[in-house]
C-alpha cells in the first residue's frame, strides 16, 4: 500500500489551538478534497490535479493532459511522482508560490471553503499528514507545514478583504 493512503487517528482532532485537516472536518483544505478549481484557463477536478500538472507546464504537455484527465487526486499525484524527472528544473523554488495561487483560486471559487476557513478563527492550521514533512508536519510533528501556512495566509487575506 502506498504511504499516501495511510490514515491518521480520526479521534485526534483539535486541542482548541490547532486545526488538523487531514481526513477530518476541515478536509476541505486538503488538495485531495473534491472541489474543482478554475486555474490557468482550465477547470481542474481538484487542486491536487492543478498543482501536480503545474510541474510539467513548460516541460511535458502530454503529462499535463494525463494529470488533467486523472480519475482521482491520488492518480494525479502518482502520475506526477512517477515522472518527476521531467518536471521543470526550478520546481523546488516555485512550488510554494504555485500552491498559494491554486489555493487562493479554490477559496475564491468555493463559498463552502471560504466559510470553513473563517470557522477556524485564530487556530493554527496544520496539514496533519503522517508522511509529508514539507506540506504537513509529518510523522514526528516537526515538519514545515507549508500547506497550513498557505491556508493561514489566505485566511488573513480573506479577513482583510484582500481575497
Amino acid at each position: 500500500m502506498s504511504t499516501i493512503t495511510q490514515f491518521r487517528d480520526p479521534q485526534l482532532m483539535t486541542d482548541g489551538s490547532i486545526v488538523g485537516f487531514y481526513e477530518r472536518e476541515f478536509y476541505v483544505f486538503s488538495n485531495f478534497s473534491s472541489f474543482q478549481v478554475d486555474w490557468k484557463g482550465r477547470c481542474w477536478p481538484t487542486s491536487e490535479h492543478a498543482y501536480q500538472a503545474a510541474r510539467f507546464f513548460d516541460t511535458a504537455p502530454e503529462l499535463v493532459e494525463r494529470i488533467a484527465g486523472a480519475r482521482s487526486a491520488h492518480e494525479a499525484f502518482e502520475t506526477a511522482q512517477s515522472n518527476k524527472v521531467q518536471q521543470r528544473k526550478n520546481w523546488p523554488d516555485i512550488k510554494a508560490d504555485v500552491m498559494l495561487e491554486i489555493c487562493r483560486h479554490k477559496v475564491q471559487q468555493n463559498p463552502y471553503v471560504r466559510r470553513k476557513l473563517l470557522q477556524t478563527n485564530e487556530e493554527y492550521l496544520v496539514e496533519d499528514s503522517p508522511v509529508d514533512s514539507f506540506w504537513g508536519w509529518g510523522a514526528d510533528r516537526q515538519g514545515r507545514n507549508e500547506l497550513g501556512k498557505v491556508w493561514m495566509k489566505l485566511r488573513e487575506e480573506l479577513r482583510n478583504n484582500e481575497l
